[in-house]
Protein backbone atom coordinates (compact mmCIF):
# COMPACT_ATOMS: atom_id res chain seq x y z
CA UNK A 1 0.00 0.00 0.00
CA UNK A 2 1.37 3.04 -0.74
CA UNK A 3 1.60 5.67 1.85
CA UNK A 4 0.97 10.00 0.78
CA UNK A 5 2.65 11.87 3.23
CA UNK A 6 2.12 15.74 3.17
CA UNK A 7 6.03 17.61 3.09
CA UNK A 8 4.64 20.17 6.11
CA UNK A 9 4.46 16.57 8.32
CA UNK A 10 7.65 14.77 6.78
CA UNK A 11 10.52 14.21 9.88
CA UNK A 12 14.21 14.07 8.98
CA UNK A 13 14.32 9.93 10.12
CA UNK A 14 11.75 9.46 7.18
CA UNK A 15 13.66 11.05 4.69
CA UNK A 16 16.47 8.84 5.60
CA UNK A 17 14.58 5.91 5.68
CA UNK A 18 12.49 6.37 2.67
CA UNK A 19 14.67 8.04 0.93
CA UNK A 20 18.56 7.20 1.61
CA UNK A 21 18.96 10.72 2.51
CA UNK A 22 22.51 10.89 4.31
CA UNK A 23 24.61 13.71 6.30
CA UNK A 24 27.99 15.16 4.14
CA UNK A 25 29.55 14.69 7.79
CA UNK A 26 32.25 16.74 5.81
CA UNK A 27 33.39 20.70 6.75
CA UNK A 28 34.48 21.26 3.10
CA UNK A 29 31.34 19.92 1.53
CA UNK A 30 29.52 22.91 2.27
CA UNK A 31 32.08 25.95 2.53
CA UNK A 32 29.84 28.15 0.21
CA UNK A 33 28.12 29.34 3.09
CA UNK A 34 31.47 30.43 5.12
CA UNK A 35 34.08 31.47 2.39
CA UNK A 36 34.27 34.00 -0.12
CA UNK A 37 31.46 36.29 1.33
CA UNK A 38 32.03 40.28 0.29
CA UNK A 39 31.22 43.09 2.48
CA UNK A 40 28.17 45.24 2.42
CA UNK A 41 27.71 48.21 1.49
CA UNK A 42 26.47 50.99 4.54
CA UNK A 43 23.48 51.27 2.63
CA UNK A 44 22.91 47.26 2.93
CA UNK A 45 23.26 47.42 6.14
CA UNK A 46 21.24 50.89 6.81
CA UNK A 47 18.27 48.60 5.25
CA UNK A 48 19.11 45.60 7.28
CA UNK A 49 18.64 47.52 10.44
CA UNK A 50 15.51 48.49 9.22
CA UNK A 51 14.76 44.82 8.32
CA UNK A 52 15.05 44.26 11.95
CA UNK A 53 13.64 46.96 13.79
CA UNK A 54 10.37 46.78 11.41
CA UNK A 55 10.73 42.60 12.59
CA UNK A 56 11.09 43.49 16.14
CA UNK A 57 8.48 45.74 16.33
CA UNK A 58 6.08 43.41 14.66
CA UNK A 59 6.82 40.64 17.03
CA UNK A 60 5.38 42.22 20.11
CA UNK A 61 2.36 40.05 18.50
CA UNK A 62 2.13 36.79 16.55
CA UNK A 63 3.85 36.47 13.29
CA UNK A 64 2.28 34.34 10.79
CA UNK A 65 4.59 33.38 7.92
CA UNK A 66 2.81 35.18 5.38
CA UNK A 67 4.19 38.49 7.42
CA UNK A 68 7.57 36.67 7.66
CA UNK A 69 7.68 36.20 3.84
CA UNK A 70 6.76 39.83 4.13
CA UNK A 71 8.65 41.67 6.34
CA UNK A 72 11.74 39.92 6.40
CA UNK A 73 12.20 37.37 3.36
CA UNK A 74 11.12 40.22 0.52
CA UNK A 75 13.52 42.79 1.69
CA UNK A 76 16.68 39.70 1.94
CA UNK A 77 16.17 38.49 -1.74
CA UNK A 78 15.54 42.13 -3.34
CA UNK A 79 18.98 43.36 -2.10
CA UNK A 80 20.52 39.99 -2.83
CA UNK A 81 19.67 40.20 -6.59
CA UNK A 82 17.74 37.84 -6.66
CA UNK A 83 14.62 39.86 -8.19
CA UNK A 84 16.79 40.71 -10.92
CA UNK A 85 18.09 38.49 -14.30
CA UNK A 86 19.36 35.74 -14.43
CA UNK A 87 16.45 34.35 -11.16
CA UNK A 88 12.42 33.91 -11.62
CA UNK A 89 10.60 33.55 -8.50
CA UNK A 90 7.23 31.29 -8.22
CA UNK A 91 5.61 30.57 -4.43
CA UNK A 92 3.11 27.55 -3.75
CA UNK A 93 4.87 25.42 -6.01
CA UNK A 94 3.92 22.13 -5.93
CA UNK A 95 6.24 19.23 -5.46
CA UNK A 96 5.46 15.41 -5.90
CA UNK A 97 8.29 12.61 -4.66
CA UNK A 98 8.11 8.71 -4.75
CA UNK A 99 10.89 6.65 -2.97
CA UNK A 100 12.83 4.04 -4.91
CA UNK A 101 10.09 1.65 -4.71
CA UNK A 102 7.64 3.97 -4.91
CA UNK A 103 6.04 3.22 -1.38
CA UNK A 104 6.32 6.49 -0.48
CA UNK A 105 4.99 9.74 -1.41
CA UNK A 106 5.74 13.10 -0.23
CA UNK A 107 3.98 16.14 -1.51
CA UNK A 108 3.18 19.28 -0.62
CA UNK A 109 4.15 23.17 -2.25
CA UNK A 110 7.57 25.27 -2.21
CA UNK A 111 6.86 28.27 -0.28
CA UNK A 112 9.61 29.90 -2.44
CA UNK A 113 11.60 28.40 -5.37
CA UNK A 114 14.02 30.83 -6.84
CA UNK A 115 15.51 28.87 -10.42
CA UNK A 116 17.12 29.78 -13.29
CA UNK A 117 16.16 27.81 -15.75
CA UNK A 118 16.35 24.80 -16.20
CA UNK A 119 17.74 24.87 -12.57
CA UNK A 120 16.37 24.88 -9.12
CA UNK A 121 18.62 27.64 -7.42
CA UNK A 122 17.16 28.22 -4.10
CA UNK A 123 14.26 26.33 -2.42
CA UNK A 124 13.24 28.74 0.37
CA UNK A 125 10.73 27.48 3.35
CA UNK A 126 9.21 30.42 6.39
CA UNK A 127 7.58 29.30 8.86
CA UNK A 128 5.37 31.15 12.18
CA UNK A 129 7.37 33.02 14.48
CA UNK A 130 6.95 30.39 17.10
CA UNK A 131 7.84 27.20 15.05
CA UNK A 132 11.13 25.38 15.15
CA UNK A 133 13.90 25.46 12.41
CA UNK A 134 13.58 21.69 12.64
CA UNK A 135 10.26 21.43 10.93
CA UNK A 136 11.09 23.93 7.88
CA UNK A 137 14.35 22.10 7.06
CA UNK A 138 12.83 18.63 7.09
CA UNK A 139 10.29 20.39 4.66
CA UNK A 140 12.92 21.90 2.75
CA UNK A 141 14.86 18.63 2.27
CA UNK A 142 11.78 16.93 1.20
CA UNK A 143 11.28 19.56 -1.94
CA UNK A 144 14.87 19.65 -2.63
CA UNK A 145 15.30 15.70 -3.03
CA UNK A 146 12.11 16.35 -5.92
CA UNK A 147 14.58 18.72 -7.87
CA UNK A 148 14.44 17.16 -11.27
CA UNK A 149 18.45 17.95 -11.72
CA UNK A 150 20.77 15.42 -10.20
CA UNK A 151 24.12 17.08 -11.41
CA UNK A 152 24.14 20.34 -9.55
CA UNK A 153 23.48 20.64 -5.85
CA UNK A 154 20.54 22.62 -4.60
CA UNK A 155 19.99 25.07 -1.82
CA UNK A 156 17.85 25.38 0.80
CA UNK A 157 17.45 28.52 3.19
CA UNK A 158 14.67 28.58 6.01
CA UNK A 159 13.54 30.97 8.30
CA UNK A 160 10.90 31.71 11.09
CA UNK A 161 12.15 35.40 10.75
CA UNK A 162 13.86 35.47 13.65
CA UNK A 163 16.58 32.89 12.73
CA UNK A 164 18.11 31.63 9.70
CA UNK A 165 19.53 28.58 8.37
CA UNK A 166 21.12 27.18 5.25
CA UNK A 167 21.33 23.37 3.49
CA UNK A 168 22.95 22.38 0.81
CA UNK A 169 22.19 19.02 -0.97
CA UNK A 170 23.72 16.51 -3.84
CA UNK A 171 21.75 13.67 -5.56
CA UNK A 172 25.05 12.18 -7.10
CA UNK A 173 24.78 8.89 -6.31
CA UNK A 174 23.71 8.45 -2.60
CA UNK A 175 21.56 11.97 -1.34
CA UNK A 176 23.84 14.04 1.01
CA UNK A 177 23.03 17.15 2.74
CA UNK A 178 24.62 19.56 5.05
CA UNK A 179 23.64 22.64 7.73
CA UNK A 180 24.84 25.97 7.81
CA UNK A 181 24.92 27.04 11.91
CA UNK A 182 21.61 28.69 12.85
CA UNK A 183 21.77 32.13 12.19
CA UNK A 184 20.21 34.92 14.95
CA UNK A 185 18.66 38.32 13.85
CA UNK A 186 19.36 38.51 17.50
CA UNK A 187 22.85 38.28 16.95
CA UNK A 188 24.58 41.58 16.58
CA UNK A 189 26.11 40.74 13.13
CA UNK A 190 24.13 37.61 11.47
CA UNK A 191 21.31 39.17 9.73
CA UNK A 192 24.63 40.23 7.46
CA UNK A 193 26.15 37.02 7.42
CA UNK A 194 22.75 36.27 5.63
CA UNK A 195 22.54 38.75 3.02
CA UNK A 196 26.40 37.95 2.51
CA UNK A 197 25.52 34.05 2.06
CA UNK A 198 22.54 34.95 -0.28
CA UNK A 199 24.61 36.95 -2.55
CA UNK A 200 27.10 34.80 -2.70
CA UNK A 201 25.44 31.85 -3.62
CA UNK A 202 23.27 34.24 -6.10
CA UNK A 203 26.72 35.33 -8.06
CA UNK A 204 27.94 31.56 -7.91
CA UNK A 205 24.71 30.41 -10.18
CA UNK A 206 25.59 33.80 -12.00
CA UNK A 207 28.90 32.61 -13.06
CA UNK A 208 28.43 29.10 -13.01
Amino acid sequence: MVQVIQGKDITLAQLIDEFGLQSADDEQFFSEWQQDLSELSDLEKQSLNEVKAEYLHLSKYSILSPVVKMVVLSPLLRLTGFYQPPFYIVSEQEVRISSEDEGTIIRGRIDILVFHPPLWVLVIEAKRAEYSLEVAISQALAYMLANPDNDKPTFGFVTNGREFQFIKLTKQGTPKYELSYTLSLNRRDDLHTVVKVLKHLAGLIRNS
